[in-house]
């Protein structure tokens, strides 16, 4: 019987048995002398002996006591007389001469009292608790994910709320005729690899995309190939027995950025949660009464939970034009206030709700098999925890009507001008927090650098090398700058050591004038150019070099520089807004 269980026949409040440690600011469970121990949390039979070894050096030497109980992985209590016994006047007891200490309670640690969930509709849970791992729901989407969490990198998960109509008072959601739910709500989440920040980009549902060909595993343990279609990005999921690996698939294939996992829940998830936390502050610009939701708040600040929370993040009618795009808001502002709610002194201090939580988080997942132990769940919310609330960005992919639609826009398409640059923002680990702040500082380091005295292109001296362009690119540029704009003393170095995103040129202090010359030729940014150090070419001389990054377009064709990214619709975490 674990904890949970003991507190139940106990007619104990389980969460009133981890008690917080002032010293160390870690929950303690403690569990009464004459209770039994068995199992009181689930763990290796090493834990409890360390957890033992703990109670022996508070005390001062081993204790003496009853044998471990066959099957138990906490031993009883023990205890130990500090100095003989003398008689008690008027009592048939003795009394010790001196208190023994403070031990004794075995004690088994937690990992921490941090518990940090990110949901919106979908959700991740600190599991602190070893039985909690069997209420997880796992799917094999095999390469279309990573095979492992690796807790050194960046990393990308991908968050599906579906609109299945399971759990009590959900018949009247959702979609009736689909029982396995489409991807209703999703956010792709990256956290950076430096944990310094991490960005939240809502996927529309009713975005026209390329759903690729995928494979699913069928209940025999054989994969059946499914055929991509021209759809709503909704039908990633559950149409023609789709599962999530296919969403993470049409993920990449419109964004060029490979989920590693991937995470779902359904509408029990925002009920449950809401609960478990004692309800999120919301706020609306003006009093909400939508029949169609049953969606009921007065203009300002309020407090939502089970029923209605649910109908806040579904409810359209209730905000801006009624369509899905300002929903979307309203579930990131919703989402934003969550995360400030489950990261709170008043969660965090609370043993009640970290259990309440952590029971509900749980049962509402279903993630890939590689994160589907306990241990990676923990591990991801360690790392979640890493990054500061101010620096976790909310933002949507840039759409616009659909042209196919001439009539009535029901549907959109992928912004072809705005949403690359936040696509490759994603892929190449750039923080939206810190998006206006460089681009000013891009601006003034193209004018410091481009400013100044220019070499002839006759004394300009560079390798040329490819990292990342397309093949020949190296050879195609050097034949451009010889034939076209006599940079002679230029070579071929092949390809680069490793590909890049962006075209760079590196030059060594005493080369800048040529620098510059060369920036003028190729049109590139002052982001592009490095002061650095320079290479021997074949004649012996000090030379520049040039890689060509896969931003490079063709020999001749200027590069401006890194797209500026459309911020304009950002929000952070730690910022509290009200929904119109």
């Amino acid at each position: 019987m674990d904890a949970q269980g003991r507190g139940r026949a106990d007619n104990i409040d389980p969460a009133d048995q981890w008690v917080l440690n002032p010293d160390t600011g870690e929950y303690e469970l403690q569990l009464g002398d004459s209770a039994p121990q068995q199992s009181a949390v689930p763990g290796p039979r090493r834990a409890a002996r360390r957890a033992e070894g703990a109670v022996r050096s508070r005390t001062g030497a081993p204790g003496r006591g009853a044998p471990e109980a066959p099957g138990r992985d906490v031993p009883p209590p023990r205890r130990r007389r500090t100095a003989p016994e003398e008689p008690v006047p008027g009592r048939r007891g003795r009394r010790p001469a001196k208190k023994a200490g403070k031990a004794k309670k075995v004690v088994m640690w937690t990992g921490g009292s941090m518990a940090l969930v990110l949901v919106a509709v979908a959700g991740a849970g600190y599991l602190y608790l070893k039985h909690l791992e069997g209420n997880v729901d796992t799917t094999d989407v095999g390469t279309a994910g990573a095979s492992s969490f690796r807790k050194d990198e960046a990393f990308n998960i991908l968050l599906i709320g579906t609109d299945k109509r399971t759990g009590e008072g959900n018949e009247a959601y959702g979609d009736k005729e689909n029982t396995s739910g489409h991807a209703d709500t999703t956010l792709l989440l990256h956290v950076a690899k430096d944990r310094s920040n991490a960005t939240v980009l809502s996927i529309p549902r009713d975005m026209i995309v390329d759903i690729p060909d995928c494979d699913t595993k069928q209940d025999d343990g054989s994969f059946e190939t499914i055929p991509g279609i021209h759809d709503r990005f909704g039908y990633s999921l559950g149409v023609s027995g789709r599962d999530a690996g296919c969403t993470m698939r049409t993920v990449h294939e419109l964004t060029g950025v490979k989920p590693d996992h991937f995470m779902m829940a359904d509408f029990n998830a925002i009920k449950t949660l809401t609960t478990a936390v004692g309800g999120v502050d919301v706020c609306v610009e003006k009093a909400v009464n939508d029949e169609k939701s049953g969606l009921v708040l007065p203009k300002g600040p309020s407090t939502i939970q089970g029923e209605q929370a649910l109908a806040f993040v579904r409810t359209r009618h209730a905000w801006g034009n009624e369509g899905d795009l300002d929903r979307i808001k309203v579930q990131q502002q919703f989402l934003a206030s969550l995360m400030r709610q489950m990261s709170s002194g008043d969660t965090l201090t609370s043993p009640t709700k970290l259990v309440k939580l952590a029971e509900a988080a749980t049962n509402a997942l279903t993630v890939d098999k590689a994160i589907g132990k306990v241990s990676t769940l923990k591990d991801i919310a360690l790392e979640l925890k890493k990054v500061p609330m101010k620096n976790i960005s909310f933002t949507t992919v840039p759409v616009k009507d659909n042209p196919a639609e001439t009539k009535v826009h029901v549907t959109v398409v992928v912004d072809e001008f705005k949403a690359p640059p936040i696509f490759d923002a994603i892929k190449n680990d750039i923080s939206f927090t810190d998006v206006k702040q460089k681009q000013k500082k891009e601006k003034a380091a193209v004018a410091a650098r481009l400013k100044g005295t220019k070499a002839p292109a006759s004394d300009v001296r560079v390798r040329v090398l490819n990292g990342g362009a397309a093949d020949g690119s190296a050879q195609d540029t050097l034949n451009w700058l010889q034939l076209e704009k006599g940079v002679n003393k230029s070579e071929n170095g092949g390809n680069a050591p490793a590909d890049l995103a962006r075209t760079t040129l590196e030059y060594a202090p005493d080369q800048a004038d040529q620098a510059r010359a060369l920036a003028a030729m190729m049109g590139l940014s002052g982001a592009a150019m490095k002061p650095g150090k320079s290479v021997t070419n074949a004649q012996g001389l000090p030379t520049m070099t040039l890689t060509l990054g896969k931003d490079f377009k063709g020999a001749g064709i200027p590069l401006t520089g890194p797209a500026k990214i459309d911020v304009k619709d950002k929000t952070t975490a730690d910022k509290v807004q009200c929904a119109s």
